[in-house]
């Protein structure tokens, strides 16, 4: 019980970086390697080039970008590698997602950006001390027992 307690913070991080990572990386990798980006972006992102100011090129640059992060990213968050990177980078999607969608249509279902949102947030605003279980932590110190 003791564990627990002095770990608490540490365990609902690793709890909350699985379940993150987890979505993540099953939502890039049906990008990936089910459909394949090319297929994503005819079914997802072409037709924003034809009802928006956006352009091909950037269109598929932003296909690329958000499989690739979701994926890499996922797994990145669940061995708590490259925290803060691996944060912001979803971050990034997240907007990018959401601008996208508030172009298309103003009004859009938000609950599957909000939550991972919520997650995301409170990833980085949790101090990196207290993320115990992490890759990033446990380097950290390696490196300072030397």
């Amino acid at each position: 019980m003791k564990v627990l307690d002095r770990h608490h913070y540490a365990l609902a991080l690793l709890f909350l970086r699985i379940l993150l990572g987890i979505i993540l990386i099953m939502q890039g990798y049906g990008k990936i390697f089910q459909y394949g980006v090319p297929e994503v972006y005819d079914m997802f992102f072409k037709s924003y080039a034809e009802s928006t100011f956006l352009s091909e090129g950037i269109l598929k640059l932003t296909a690329y970008f958000t499989s690739y992060v979701e994926f890499i990213g996922g797994l990145l968050i669940i061995l708590g590698f490259f925290r803060m990177v691996s944060y912001l980078a979803v971050a990034i999607v997240l907007i990018v997602v959401s601008f996208g969608h508030g172009l298309v249509q103003p009004i859009w279902d938000l609950q599957h950006v909000f939550f991972r949102a919520v997650m995301v947030f409170t990833l980085l605003i949790i101090p990196a001390s207290k993320d115990a279980f992490s890759a990033d932590q446990i380097i950290n110190q390696i490196r300072l027992k030397k």
